[in-house]
């Protein structure tokens, strides 16, 4: 059977070479810095999506130790001809397999793969999922014994070599079978990793987060756009620089916007319209249900569906961001709008805002 494909993995952020972030020079041709060499037990695993984040990750885990047997629909990227071959090639217990593809397909992807895994097995669902269903796969692949978890995963294609963010819902002795993998997933150090609840947790997690993330982007996009139209800022790249180091608003976030003006200093080449990958809709409607007012976040939300009727100058910073950071598509001010990748509310490849 075939599923969607999600692009070819990306191994640096576009244009990101040699910009300092997070206090230091990225190498994104080298062996991950921080990456665990030596672990207690590495494992074998599948992992099913290769694209910009499962192709890096792929690449992650393997320079830790781990044994990845990669299935994608794009045959140029696979280890194996289908999920069954892949699932055949872990020859160690339990046998875990990570997926990370688009919400619409998971289930299709979980039901084939439960044909061929048995009781102990593990499926981690690393994809940008909605947590109202975790509950529900959970239950049904417990009835063949097969066991389940949620992760949210942060870090963009930045992931490689900086680490990612991981927020896990599911049962403890799950995650404790799997926690080598989470843990050279991980950035180095203390932080990077929760144990955030039960099945759903981790996903609910990690849509908070991309709530928040369209949040702060929203900001810096609307002071960019206001700097923009000050004459008497001669430098509204510079400014941004300045913050960089010893300003309370100084962020990973800032950093990429910084390097966007590096590349195009007005942001001239970009269309202000930007897309949204679903979560900051789900977060929305989580506050909704329980009643949480979430003003900012919904009013950054709401400003991107504007951006698509009427072209806001503030868009152009988001979709710079959003693009330095997970690869996003932008729209260039010369392409015909036929050649525009995809609809309101899509992504044409992997759908997370990592």
């Amino acid at each position: 059977m075939e599923h969607p494909g999600a692009g070819r993995p990306v191994t640096a952020a576009p244009g990101g070479e040699g910009l300092p972030l997070r206090g230091e020079a990225l190498r994104t041709d080298a062996r991950p810095d921080d990456a665990q060499p030596t672990m207690e037990r590495t494992m074998q695993m599948g992992l099913v999506g290769l694209g910009k984040m499962g192709g890096n990750m792929r690449e992650r885990l393997r320079q830790a130790g781990h044994t990845v047997v990669g299935f994608d629909t794009d045959p140029g990227l696979s280890d194996a001809a289908n999920l069954t071959a892949m699932v055949e090639q872990i020859d160690s217990t339990p046998r875990v397999v990570w997926i990370m593809v688009p919400d619409t397909v998971v289930d299709t992807v979980i039901d084939e793969l439960a044909g061929v895994l048995g009781k102990g097995d593990v499926i981690i669902d690393g994809g940008n999922s909605r947590w109202i269903h975790d509950g529900p796969r959970a239950e049904r692949l417990a009835n063949q014994g097969i066991e389940y978890l949620d992760c949210g995963v942060s870090g963009g294609v930045w992931g490689i070599t900086q680490g990612y963010a991981l927020m896990v819902g599911g049962d403890e002795s799950t995650v404790a079978k799997v926690q080598p993998i989470f843990d050279s997933l991980k950035p180095a150090g203390e932080f990077g990793f929760v144990h955030a609840g039960e099945h759903g947790a981790g996903h609910f997690a990690k849509m908070v987060h991309n709530g928040i993330e369209y949040a702060i982007m929203q900001a810096y996009a609307e002071g960019w756009e206001l700097l923009e139209a000050a004459g008497h800022v001669r430098s509204v790249r510079e400014t941004f620089n300045s913050w960089r180091e010893g300003s309370v608003i100084k962020s990973w976030l800032l950093d990429l916007a910084v390097n966007a003006l590096n590349e195009d200093e007005h942001l001239d080449r970009l269309k202000g319209y930007a897309e949204d990958s679903g979560e900051g809709r789900w977060t929305v409607e989580a506050a909704l249900d329980l009643a949480v007012p979430v003003p900012n976040i919904s009013n950054a939300l709401f400003a991107r569906f504007a951006s698509r009727q009427d072209e806001a100058p503030a868009m152009k910073m988001i979709a710079a961001m959003r693009n330095q950071f997970g690869g996003h598509t932008v729209r260039d001010v010369d392409a015909a709008p036929e050649h525009v990748e995809s609809a309101p509310g899509e992504e044409p490849a992997h759908p997370s805002e990592q």
